[in-house]
């Protein structure tokens, strides 16, 4: 299980999240900078215990209209081979395990295929700031170890009625800025 660690991060991951969302194509927010503030997520462990995997919600308190976004990211101690530039958010001083590469999830392929393990019903969602401990909050519809090996992140996210889930996908809950609840889909299977 994964060990979360109460010290410093420096940048911390909103402020490097302030410079990464706005390059992304998928940001729905305008030309003024975003202030991402936690609004929820969870962590998987890495079966190796060598990278954190940590799916991040972030809501953006200065967009006029409510926008969440799904950030997910691998905490490495060592650069990632192999990967494009645009896949690193930025390095952090971790205060206890140095310098940290954090890397978009959807580039990393720990964190991939932990998430695919998590859609086949073979994973564990951890709460996001307590060790070893699971979130009950995180459910997984409809999985199964016949899925397709696609995977499909929703980046902005929208709350979901019961009925709009499809099969084999990870829900979770996040808070707005104002304080109301959320739920909605986060990952799926994408569709043979």
């Amino acid at each position: 299980m994964a060990l979360i660690h109460r010290t410093t991060m420096t940048p911390t991951k909103l402020e490097l999240l302030t410079g990464w969302l706005p390059k992304q194509r998928w940001y729905a927010g305008g030309a003024e900078a975003p202030d991402p503030v936690m609004a929820g997520g969870f962590r998987l462990d890495d079966p190796e215990g060598e990278v954190g995997i940590e799916f991040m919600i972030v809501a953006d308190a200065a967009a006029r209209e409510p926008v969440a976004y799904l950030v997910p990211m691998g905490y490495r101690g060592a650069p990632l081979e192999g990967v494009c530039g645009e896949a690193l958010i930025g390095t952090a001083e971790h205060g206890v395990l140095g310098t940290r590469w954090i890397y978009d999830g959807v580039h990393d392929p720990v964190v991939m295929a932990q998430l695919r393990a998590l859609l086949r019903g073979e994973a564990t969602p951890q709460h996001q700031n307590k060790s070893d401990t699971p979130d009950p909050t995180v459910t997984v519809h409809g999985a199964g170890p016949d899925d397709g090996p696609d995977v499909r992140i929703n980046r902005v996210l929208r709350p979901a009625e019961t009925a709009q889930r499809p099969s084999g996908c990870v829900v979770a809950g996040w808070v707005w800025p104002d304080g109301t609840a959320a739920r909605g889909v986060l990952a799926a299977f994408a569709p043979r």
